[in-house]
């Protein structure tokens, strides 16, 4: 996941727009052209001939990075100036206060706090914020309440004074995090410590080139960050301009090109016309050729024989070294979730027959094999431990040679009786079972884990409560690498030690996703406790990026603080919780043609005795 991605979702539930959604933000073999009001201005004498500069007159510095620097590009904003001063100056607006939400699907009420209730436009209640006084009044109160044994309305109203209090520090932390561009927000710095004299903002990241070893990636990638440099105007010494910088993954860490960023910015696009209703972005035509060579770079042809995203390590939110390379789950997931939101904004015209074609063939075999081979719960973990290995032929049922040793000690003692998850990746004789919680969040989401899968996922995080969430929700990965395994597959990684950082550290930020797909499965009492466990810390460590320690005891050894997806996470899952209904934006469903579709390819699985010619249609899977 692009980690920035949570600040872009609280933009688009915010009612923000879209402004650099242009199709000119991708690699391309040919020239590389940004579009924007502000006028365009060669920089030959600061750059190859294809990145064209973008003239302005306003200074600015900072990096529009995400994590590993992936934020999406564009920021969500209005395409017109913003004082900043009066941005970062204004006061909120409170909501009505709020005692419960009941989501009319027969869950009984729940509640998301009783002091207010934020609205979509990104504002709060003000009028009754409690100002630090009144807090410190209402905590001597409350401690001559329980000393006299008569606590109860004292301690509830400090409580939702103190949970008022957390999310006021986190709008105004995360107002002062944008960063402007030809004087319009076009998005957040990576984190915006005021102990430290740098903003961070990743500032290795500064590439002009979008090569490696003059190798050129195909066109359709997205650029993993931006930043934004202020340089001298040719001929003119006292003169600047606003430049994007856009790094390609070329000067990251590993030098890993991106996957997830171009799967978010379609995802994230889709979100932005259903929340608004404006359609107009999307169907522009740049943005049509943005979201069409994402889809051809996707879709090509290769040596890779299932219909799963080849990528390698690194490429996606756990970017550095950890074994994830082949078909990372996570990656499916947004593969997957981006070809449905692809399908419903392409606009229909004749070039675009062929590449809706593979998207829905893609689709239906993306599906099965996912639901079938990636799945894991106590009658498959059965099945496995029985396989006879070295099978051939179309009705083999060890298609991928799996051995019953693969399966691990940990994974015999962990698996609950109840509940199931999505495995972490699958090839030829490797079945990686470590639970990844973007991928299994965002099967759910998406809808690419089927209805009973979905339920028995959050079976499994309700189940394993105490692994996943423990102190601060919510676990990257379990378990972790550890001894000789973690020395082979992480290179001895010093930051990815056991239980830190992406080798099973928790992260804030994932709070959103895990909002989200409670929401879809009108289970939302979960995602309230979750969002509950984290109000107990975040404010009090400030925002650290990620915590360390099997149950999350620890702030990461390396966490930058004041991180500004972990603010965002925090806040997305707040909305969502205020309105559930909100949750639809980026939710998807499959529609009839590929429900039938996927019941025929069931139909013709080995497992059920039926051979698979009996299919009306070739799937590869």
């Amino acid at each position: 996941m692009s980690m920035g991605t949570s600040e872009a979702v609280r933009h688009v539930l915010s009612g923000a727009v879209p402004q650099f959604l242009s199709s000119d933000l991708f690699s391309s073999n040919s020239d590389l052209v940004f579009y924007s009001r502000c006028h365009i201005k060669s920089g030959k004498k600061r750059g190859p001939k294809y990145l064209q500069s973008l003239k302005c007159s306003s200074m600015l510095g900072c990096q529009l990075g995400s994590y590993r620097c992936k934020r999406l590009g564009g920021g969500l904003y209005r395409d017109t100036a913003i004082d900043r001063s009066k941005l970062l100056s204004c006061k909120c607006q409170q909501a009505e206060s709020v005692g419960g939400v009941d989501t009319g699907k027969g869950n009984a009420a729940w509640f998301v706090d009783n002091a207010k209730k934020l609205n979509l436009n990104g504002s709060i209640n003000s009028q009754n914020i409690m100002e630090f006084e009144d807090v410190e009044q209402l905590k001597r109160e409350n401690e001559v309440l329980m000393s006299s044994g008569k606590a109860g309305t004292g301690t509830s109203t400090f409580a939702a004074a103190s949970v008022d209090s957390i999310e006021e520090e986190a709008w105004e932390l995360l107002r002062a995090s944008m960063v402007y561009y030809c004087g319009s927000p076009v998005g957040t710095i990576a984190a915006n410590d005021p102990t430290c004299t740098n903003v961070l903002n990743y500032d290795q990241l500064q590439s002009w080139e979008k090569t490696m070893d003059c190798h050129s990636p195909g066109q359709g990638l997205m650029p993993a960050s931006f930043k934004v440099r202020t340089v001298p105007l040719d001929g003119d010494v006292l003169a600047t301009e606003e430049v994007l910088d856009p790094d390609f993954g070329d000067a990251a860490i590993g030098r890993v090109a991106p996957v997830d960023s171009g799967l978010w910015w379609i995802i994230l696009l889709r979100a932005y016309g259903k929340c608004s209703g404006d359609l107009s972005v999307q169907e522009r035509v740049d943005v049509q050729t943005g979201i069409k060579m994402i889809l051809r770079l996707c879709l090509a042809d290769g040596f890779d024989m299932f219909p799963t995203l080849l990528v390698t390590d690194g490429s996606c939110m756990i970017d550095r070294r950890m074994g994830i390379h082949g078909h990372p789950l996570e990656i499916q997931a947004l593969f997957y979730s981006a070809l449905l939101c692809a399908r419903e904004m392409l606009t229909p015209e004749d070039g675009s027959a062929d590449l809706l074609r593979a998207l829905n063939n893609r689709l239906v075999a993306l599906s099965f094999h996912i639901r079938e081979y990636y799945w894991i719960d106590m009658r498959k973990l059965n099945e496995i431990y029985r396989y006879k290995t070295e099978e051939y032929s179309y009705d083999a049922i060890n298609k991928f040679n799996i051995y019953p040793d693969q399966i691990s000690p940990w994974l015999v003692e962990w698996m609950p009786n109840r509940g199931g998850y999505l495995i972490g990746n699958l090839q030829p004789a490797h079945m990686d079972f470590r639970f990844f919680s973007l991928g299994n969040l965002w099967a759910v989401v998406s809808g690419l884990a089927t209805t009973a899968q979905s339920h028995a996922i959050l079976d499994l995080i309700e189940a394993k409560w105490a692994d996943l969430v423990a102190e601060m929700p919510f676990k990257i990965c379990y378990p972790a690498l550890e001894g000789q395994e973690w020395q082979i597959i992480t290179g001895c990684d010093p930051k990815n030690t056991p239980w830190s950082y992406h080798n099973g550290g928790s992260w804030p930020t994932l709070l959103w996703q895990l909002t989200v797909a409670c929401m879809k499965m009108n289970r939302p009492e979960i995602a309230a406790k979750a969002v509950s466990v984290a109000e107990n810390r975040l404010s009090r460590d400030k925002w650290p990026e990620y915590y360390d320690t099997k149950k999350a005891r620890f702030i990461g050894k390396q966490s930058r603080l004041f991180q500004t997806w972990s603010i965002a996470g925090y806040l997305v899952a707040k909305l969502l919780l205020a309105d559930p209904n909100a949750a639809k934006i980026l939710t998807t469903e499959e529609d009839s043609e590929l429900v039938n579709a996927f019941s025929c390819m069931i139909t013709a699985n080995p497992r059920r005795k039926r051979s698979p010619k009996s299919s009306k249609q070739t799937y590869i899977v």
